[in-house]
């Protein structure tokens, strides 16, 4: 039995240590918005937080997270009230496919809340290891300011 905190809901787990935390996420806890990407902890697609820091999915197992806090795009806000990263994020049309999307929002939350007010540079290099195919980096950009500027409000 592994325990482990997925959105503020303790889940008692009957599964190897070994297994990766991605497919618990989305074949046991239904949660779709971690994507399988890479599969090595390169793209991005599969990022959640983990204790407050990004963290790519694919690569950690029921071992890595077991005791620890685990937040995934369903556990920020609801449609009706998105996070300020979410609702900044649709504002800006940051998104073609949407398949890069989980990992560009949850990157960008797991930063600004340990730097508020970053410069464009800083923005840069916190997603320069999210992949996004579609190129919509200009848009992504100006989500990610749009999110700096409505969590000041």
């Amino acid at each position: 039995m592994v325990d482990i905190t997925v959105n503020g809901r303790l889940e008692t787990l009957s599964l190897p240590r070994t297994t990766p935390l991605l497919s618990v996420l989305r074949n046991d806890l239904e949660l779709n918005s971690p994507k399988f990407g890479c599969g090595l902890g390169e793209c991005g697609a599969c990022t959640v937080i983990v204790d407050g820091r990004a963290a790519r999915a694919c690569v950690l197992t029921l071992a890595d997270v077991e005791g620890r806090a685990i937040v995934t795009l369903e556990g920020l806000g609801t449609e009706a009230a998105p996070h300020p990263v979410q609702a900044a994020f649709i504002a800006a049309a940051g998104a073609q496919c949407g398949y890069c999307l989980n990992g560009m929002i949850m990157t960008t939350k797991a930063f600004l809340d340990e730097h508020p007010d970053p410069n464009d540079a800083e923005i840069q290099e916190m997603l320069r290891y999210n992949l996004c195919r579609c190129g919509a980096h200009v848009e992504i950009l100006a989500a990610v300011r749009l999110a700096v500027t409505g969590l000041r409000a």
